[in-house]
């Protein structure tokens, strides 16, 4: 088959290992259901011109609407490794421009060509899971033709393997799907689950974040802190623990909230260490999320920290869809209750091991708390322009005593939403 595309290159999450096998069964049946769906012709040989791709969205959700000079019947199905949606069409001659197929967000990868007689072939790829919201064919109402629009929302590798497995149950291919939405659907069974953590080391790579007197450097002492986190959380019975970055390298913000979201995070914790114009400033702040900061310098704290895309040279649009919004809303309320509550409980737990700043629990609207369902919280673990706050961060002893007051604060949390969460 030739196919045409553009490859994007993003990092590897660490997390834990999958069952192959079961893996490569998924695969295999897909593929043998669909060898027994007959392949779409197009009408009287008459093939279809596609014309004018648009990717729009970011790391946690995207849109593609293609045109179509007359209506397509397009059937769809899943694949993985990677995680992939794959869509035929009629014989269709492609005429998109090259810039149009660029990697956007949560879309790695658009190819499309000839698959064979009368068939061609449209591959969407994703870095991670993703749940296909929405999938139709509209007419065009201001010109001729239609218009295939597809929505797609970053998910779990659960979500994803139930997805395709009802599939290959099913046909392995449709023609249309009804609308879903994924923050709708049923509370996940947390008998005999794990509680999922997702630590977040912030910055990394070309952006190395504040900088000490002594050349300390925040992506450093965060990563550091981290994978120490990480360590000692893996001593305990019913935790599953997964890191956004294990190394030094450059994740924009949507990715790591996407990371959260993949994995079905219970909570969230991004990792920070900042600095101030005032170098007597220093101590922890525990900050979440909020449209209206809690004072100015959570606010500028909050700018500095949603700079880290464009530090990297990088442009993300923000996607809007009223609809979406209310529902996001909605489910955010809830989760804001869950984050404010482990906010309150960290740091009650670290002003017994360490100096926090006046007011320590602020709020700001940071881009890496916006997972409207994953409870989450950015720990500002004390400020590099302070020297006494740098020389503490750089101690491995201070270090765990802090990781201490962070697992009694984790424990204490995790045991609250197993049990009730009133």
């Amino acid at each position: 088959m030739s196919m045409t595309g553009h490859r994007s290159s993003t990092p590897t999450v660490s997390g834990a290992p999958r069952d192959v096998l079961r893996r490569l069964v998924l695969v295999v049946a897909a593929m043998l259901t669909l060898a027994a769906v007959p392949a779409a012709s197009a009408e009287g040989g008459s093939q279809l011109v596609a014309q004018e791709l648009r990717i729009a969205g970011d790391a946690t959700r995207a849109r593609l609407l293609l045109r179509f000079d007359s209506e397509p019947t397009p059937r769809w199905f899943l694949l993985r490794n990677p995680h992939r949606l794959v869509i035929d069409l009629p014989e269709t001659e492609f005429d998109i421009e090259s810039d149009q197929v660029q990697p956007r967000g949560l879309v790695s990868r658009f190819q499309h060509g000839r698959l064979g007689p009368g068939t061609s072939r449209i591959i969407i790829s994703s870095e991670g899971p993703f749940t296909v919201d929405h999938i139709e064919v509209m007419e065009n109402s201001d010109s001729p033709g239609h218009r295939l629009v597809v929505d797609l929302l970053a998910s779990s590798d659960r979500e994803f393997e139930e997805a395709l497995a009802e599939q290959i149950a099913t046909t392995g291919s449709t023609q249309s799907t009804p609308k879903t939405d994924r923050l709708g659907g049923g509370a996940v069974d947390r008998e005999g689950r794990p509680f999922v953590i997702v630590l977040d080391p912030g910055h990394g790579g070309i952006d190395s974040g504040a900088a000490g007197t002594k050349g300390t450097q925040e992506k450093m002492i965060t990563l550091a802190f981290a994978l120490e986190l990480r360590a000692a959380l893996q001593q305990l019975d019913g935790y599953q623990i997964f890191l956004t970055r294990d190394r030094d390298l450059f994740l924009t913000l949507d990715e790591r909230v996407r990371i959260a979201r993949q994995h079905e995070a219970d909570l969230f914790i991004s990792i920070h260490a900042d600095s101030y114009r005032q170098s007597g400033v220093r101590g922890a702040t525990v900050y979440t999320i909020s449209d209206r900061p809690s004072d100015a310098e959570s606010a500028a704290t909050a700018i500095r920290e949603n700079l880290s895309d464009a530090i990297a040279g990088i442009e993300v649009a923000e996607s809007k869809d009223d609809v979406a919004d209310i529902l996001v809303d909605l489910v955010r309320r809830e989760t804001q209750r869950f984050s404010m509550r482990f906010a309150r409980t960290l740091v009650g737990k670290l002003s017994q091991q360490i100096d926090l700043i006046n007011n320590p629990h602020r709020f700001a609207g940071f881009k890496v708390l916006r997972a409207p369902d994953v409870p989450s919280v950015l720990l500002e673990l004390g400020y590099l322009s302070n020297p006494q706050d740098e020389e503490q961060l750089r101690d491995a002893e201070w270090r765990a005593g802090a990781i201490d007051s962070v697992l009694t604060a984790i424990k204490a949390f995790s045991q609250g939403r197993n049990g009730s969460d009133g």
